[in-house]
């Protein structure tokens, strides 16, 4: 948009000599060029002319016509190409309507300058607006958008492998509960965790298991002694049966493992 005072000036000329240009819109009324001469006739009181586009591509129509209209480097021209392709995608209009090659062809500039532009609008769309109003160069958006699409790529990676190892912290990501760091923070914890509980239970085995498969029950029985009873540890017939429940179990599990 023009500032102010050029607004003004605009006004001026169209209501002593009338408006040369007429305001462009597509066959669905909506504005493709002209929003300074609308917002001009508004200004001055002045009913605005329009006239239709109906031709088959309007976006590239409005592109070419502000292309030709104002002093843009090339890589100002690639990205308000880029941004339009990328407006005509988001709108489901497919962009094989017109192939990049053709819009970098028509725009005037190289297909690898509209790629690095494309990349910008993908990957750093905040600087998009900085490049075309000359604040930032394309390159140096380019580098920017290039280590965003490269950091993205990666947190890709790093989901994906999250998932194959724990599928409820990649959902908790996808779902926004947590960060990709915190999950794998967290997936580390429950890790170190259940190392911790393997250790646990294969001492206990290691403990208890042999010296009772060494042992003769009737024996150990006999000998038994409460005077020497470690605290909280009284054998009784309950948990004798309790014991030999439990060690079923553990035959059971252990032949499974094996059949594995």
């Amino acid at each position: 948009m023009l500032d102010d005072e050029e607004l003004l000036a605009l006004a001026e000329d169209i209501k002593a000599h009338g408006q040369y240009q007429p305001i462009m819109l597509d066959v669905q009324g909506r504005l493709l060029d002209g929003r300074n001469r609308l917002k001009a006739c508004e200004i001055a009181g002045v009913e605005p002319e329009f006239a239709t586009y109906d031709g088959p591509d309007p976006a590239n129509f409005a592109l070419q016509i502000n292309i030709r209209r104002r002093s843009l480097t090339k890589g100002q021209v690639a990205m308000v190409t880029a941004r339009t392709r990328s407006a005509a995608e988001q709108e489901g209009r497919s962009a094989s309507e017109q192939s990049a090659r053709s819009a970098a062809e028509q725009a005037g500039v190289s297909l690898g300058r509209l790629g690095q532009a494309m990349t910008v609008v993908r990957h750093a769309p905040g600087l998009v607006d900085q490049v075309i109003s000359g604040a930032v160069g394309l390159d140096e958006a380019y580098k920017t958008a290039r280590e965003a699409k490269a950091q993205a790529e990666s947190g890709e990676s790093q989901l994906a492998r999250l998932r194959a190892e724990d599928p409820e912290l990649a959902d908790k990501v996808v779902e926004g509960e947590l960060s990709l760091p915190a999950a794998w923070a967290e997936r580390k914890e429950r890790a170190e965790e259940e190392v911790r509980r393997r250790r646990v239970a294969t001492q206990f085995l290691c403990e208890v298991v042999p010296p009772l498969a060494q042992s003769r029950g009737t024996d150990t029985v006999a000998l038994y002694d409460q005077q020497f009873m470690l605290t909280g540890r009284a054998i009784t017939g309950e948990v004798i049966e309790q014991a030999m429940a439990a060690l079923a179990e553990m035959a059971q599990a252990w032949r499974e493992r094996e059949a594995a």
